[in-house]
């Protein structure tokens, strides 16, 4: 092996330096998630399901901020999901998961998080909250697609948020999202 080879190779098992501000942006995707609101108020379940479905949910708003802006933000979004699923990946293997089953729940939560992103987005392009609210019905609160009450308020959050970010300079700085108890409840 030619030493152009073995560093090559050694390089691939190097961790990148990591932008300050993706950090940022991954804390506040974090920390907004948690908000206890979304449990006590909005009916999310405070499980690991729901708090998955949350998470997801924010990633998706700054995911979909950064990603209609240049390369340098695109990049940004990339690193954003690589850094959500990463945490997701050591939560599983700290909840016990064993070495052989993360590759597969990895995959799925893949797969739900990009299902979750082409529904809302598909959902967004209508001008109420009826299909929004559907879709957050059978994703977040696993139901059967009825815009409840509880999927209607997190609609509306969820367009209050993009609103919102939509005139936040969102990277470098860090996102203000709006309070979800300032949306009010849909009887």
């Amino acid at each position: 092996m030619r030493m152009d080879d073995e560093a090559m190779i050694f390089n691939l098992f190097k961790r990148r330096q990591e932008d300050p501000a993706v950090a940022v942006l991954h804390e506040a995707v974090v920390s907004q998630s948690r908000q206890p609101c979304f449990y006590l108020d909005y009916g999310v379940a405070d499980s690991v399901d729901g708090r998955y479905d949350m998470l997801i949910l924010h990633t998706f708003l700054v995911f979909r901020r950064l990603s209609d802006g240049g390369e340098e933000r695109r990049l940004a979004a990339q690193e954003l999901c690589d850094r959500i699923f990463l945490d997701l990946d050591r939560s599983l293997r700290e909840m016990g998961v064993g070495d052989l089953s993360v590759p597969k729940r990895m995959k799925k939560l893949a797969q739900k998080f990009y299902g979750r992103v082409e529904a809302y987005d598909k959902a967004l392009l209508e001008p109420d909250d009826i299909a929004l609210a559907e879709a957050l019905d059978r994703n977040v609160y696993r139901g059967d697609g009825t815009a409840t009450p509880n999927a209607m308020r997190l609609a509306s959050y969820l367009r209050t948020a993009l609103k919102e970010l939509e005139h936040q300079d969102i990277f470098p700085q860090v996102p203000r999202f709006p309070g979800p108890e300032t949306i009010r409840k849909v009887s």
